[in-house]
């Protein structure tokens, strides 16, 4: 359940993204569950795309006041390059628990091996390693 004060909002982020189905699909689901948010479509071109999932460095960071956010707030960025942004370091600072994009990213991941080589692997502290290895 959200905060009566969140407003969720995620996106599909690539090219072309305008025949995907997720935004109508995502956006019943929020009206559904009567969570205040929107999915959105990010288009991006080829070109750009590995520079925008590299964690969008040297972007400023989101100018976004957190001074309302309960303390009990979980808050999660879905960037994980690098592990923590500067949206992630804000709240840890005023004692929130935060999350980066990197269990995404594994979960993603492990369901896309599954798919393509039949195993479901496990995300082991040795995983992990290797992955923090490459920050």
């Amino acid at each position: 359940m959200s905060h009566p004060n969140a407003f969720a909002l995620a996106g599909i982020l690539g090219w072309p993204v305008a025949q995907s189905r997720s935004p109508v699909i995502q956006n019943f689901w929020l009206q559904q569950h009567g969570i205040a948010g929107r999915y959105v479509m990010l288009p991006v071109r080829a070109a750009q795309l590995e520079r925008a999932l590299r964690g969008f460095a040297g972007k400023p960071p989101l100018d976004l006041s957190l001074a309302r956010l309960p303390g009990q707030t979980i808050v999660a960025d879905l960037i994980y390059t690098p592990p923590e942004t500067p949206f992630l370091a804000a709240a840890r600072e005023r004692g929130n628990l935060t999350v980066n994009g990197l269990g995404l990213l594994l979960n993603q991941v492990r369901l896309a091996f599954e798919a393509w080589f039949g195993v479901r692997p496990d995300i082991t502290p040795a995983l992990l390693r290797a992955v923090a290895a490459t920050f």
